[in-house]
């Protein structure tokens, strides 16, 4: 089969080879020079200090990140991620250098207050944590004084991007907190392409008068640079991502290049490797090109299969137009959003909305598999990260039936699909496994569902099972894969049956209680009580069942 060995040159030339060799390479030659390197983190005595300083902070203020070794793991990352969210900044799991300063500078000063620090931690409902939103907010506030909204005015966003929601919260009937949860308020997007989230903020949607007219209303662009974030404001309507062009914190529209106002840079903590999203207005060739109502990113996600010999059969309704696939990167930003705003992640006590509790759930085991990916792509010899971006790039159009079939078939017929394709790939399972992993990294980071959802597929058909529980997020949340509750509810029976068998999760394994609230939410979905049906796992793979380091 002439695809064969396309698929297997594609996806294990570079990535699966060097992961699944990487522990057989203590060769003589390298016996005394290199043995260790692969071995050892790279990481030197000040950092190594620096981390444990880190680790010392989280676990003060009720992050636990386990003994301070100086080593950020897989817990200090879990740890990492639930103060960044505690603060309403994006859960990465990666620190800015503005948060760790923050974190360390908030320890130093708790430890100073002796009694007054004990006295405040009584006082305050979040107990120590409270800490770090009092120190945030006397901090952006200057005054000491209390925050005006429930996470001190800052919704999650950047200082100036903040300051921009409340100025236009000031002149328009809606709150600052409602305009932030409006659709198309806040657009999100890497407008620049230096890897960073930019912001559009767009007035159209406040029903002011004060910031329109009847031709357009203003739109106010907020590019990352090194520094921070540069304003720059715009007369415009129907706002997407595509009408605008930045150099580092310079922008301009593309449609007729005009540039109102640039406004004075404002140092702020730029956010850490959030995925780039492209984006672009969707339209026809035949249609004149004219600005769409929102912004709509451009992905490899779930699309129609072609049927060329009844198109002449079957009615369309919709103009010829094609709808563009929800983005991931998107949808989590915003999600990050509201949990900031609902102070913290729901918990299997608090929550009421079951389909908003699946969705932080999604958001957070994308930042663990990203993470757990890059950590597999550091041991990648040879190839770039670029190289290996563009490798799982190829790797999507081959497992995009079997992503499509997620929609449409039972979970067994699914996995059943995915074995053939296993063993048409000519990879060891070992191989295949490894590069998965890096490449469910790559699909989040880039925004490709064929690649991210194909790529936990294979680690479920692999016997990795745990990672179903992706499977059940797309089909939930309608991210990638058609909306379907009852569907998603087989594939996160899988996930919670291999929890019950071996007691740990793939994703935040310091997390426990969180297979209960995946457990709870996924059944009230779907109207059911959270008792585990009969026969929650899948029929086992035709290869062998194997865990991959």
């Amino acid at each position: 089969m002439a695809n064969d060995a396309l698929i297997g040159g594609i996806i294990g030339g570079v990535i699966g080879g060097a992961i699944s060799n990487s522990n057989k390479r203590a060769a003589p030659k390298r016996t005394y020079t290199k043995a260790a390197k692969p071995r050892s983190p790279g990481i030197s005595s000040a950092q190594r200090e620096a981390n444990r300083q880190t680790q010392t902070a989280l676990n003060y203020f009720g992050f636990n990140s386990g003994t301070p070794d100086g080593v950020l793991g897989r817990n200090s990352r879990a740890a990492i991620s639930a103060y960044q969210a505690h603060l309403g900044y994006s859960p990465t799991g990666q620190l800015t250098s503005f948060e760790r300063d923050f974190l360390i500078s908030s320890f130093h000063r708790a430890q100073a207050g002796g009694v007054n620090t004990s006295q405040l931690i009584a006082s305050n409902p979040q107990g120590v944590r409270g800490l770090l939103v009092m120190y945030r907010d006397e901090q952006m506030n200057g005054t000491g004084g209390s925050a005006t909204s429930a996470i001190g005015g800052h919704y999650g966003l950047p200082s100036i991007v903040a300051a921009a929601v409340n100025e236009v919260a000031k002149s328009s009937d809606p709150s600052a907190e409602q305009l932030v949860q409006r659709h198309g308020f806040i657009q999100l997007a890497d407008i620049n392409g230096d890897g960073q989230t930019d912001y559009i903020i767009d007035t159209s949607v406040t029903g002011s008068a004060f910031w329109c007219n009847a031709q357009s209303c203003m739109v106010r662009v907020f590019a990352s640079t090194p520094n921070g974030y540069e304003r720059n404001d715009f007369q415009a309507f129907n706002v997407t991502p595509a009408m605008f062009s930045c150099v580092r914190g310079t922008c301009s529209k593309t449609n007729d290049g005009s540039q109102l106002a640039t406004a004075k840079l404002i140092p702020q903590a730029v956010q850490p490797d959030l995925p780039q999203t492209q984006l672009a207005a969707v339209a026809e060739p035949s249609t004149p090109a004219t600005p769409v109502p929102s912004a709509q990113p451009v992905v490899s996600g779930v699309t129609q299969p072609s049927a060329p010999a009844m198109s002449g059969q079957l009615p369309s309704f919709m103009g010829g137009q094609k709808a563009a696939q929800p983005s991931l990167a998107s949808f989590c930003n915003k999600v990050s959003l509201l949990t900031s705003s609902n102070g913290g992640f729901v918990t299997e006590a608090s929550m009421s909305d079951a389909n908003f509790a699946l969705a932080e759930q999604m958001c957070l085991t994308r930042t663990y598999a990203m993470a757990q990916g890059e950590d597999l792509m550091a041991k990648v010899q040879g190839a770039t990260p670029e190289q290996i971006t563009e490798q799982c790039r190829s790797f999507g159009p081959f497992l995009k039936d079997h992503v499509m079939a997620v929609s449409l078939k039972s979970r067994d017929e699914v996995l059943q699909g995915i074995s053939s394709f296993i063993l048409s790939s000519g990879m060891a399972p070992q191989q295949l496994a490894g590069t998965a992993k890096v490449c469910l990294s790559v699909g989040y980071r880039v925004d490709d569902m064929d690649v991210a959802m194909g790529s936990a597929l294979l680690l479920t058909s692999l016997g990795e099972a745990g990672y179903s529980e992706l499977l059940g997020h797309h089909l939930s949340q309608g991210i990638g894969a058609a909306e379907r509750s009852d569907m998603a509810l087989e594939w996160y029976e899988t996930a919670l049956a291999e929890f019950t068998d071996t007691g740990t999760s793939v994703f935040a394994p310091g997390q426990p209680d969180r297979m209960a609230l995946l457990q709870k939410a996924a059944f009230m979905l779907n109207g059911q009580s959270d008792l585990v049906s009969e026969d929650p796992k899948p029929q086992p793979a035709a290869l062998p069942l194997l865990n991959v380091d």
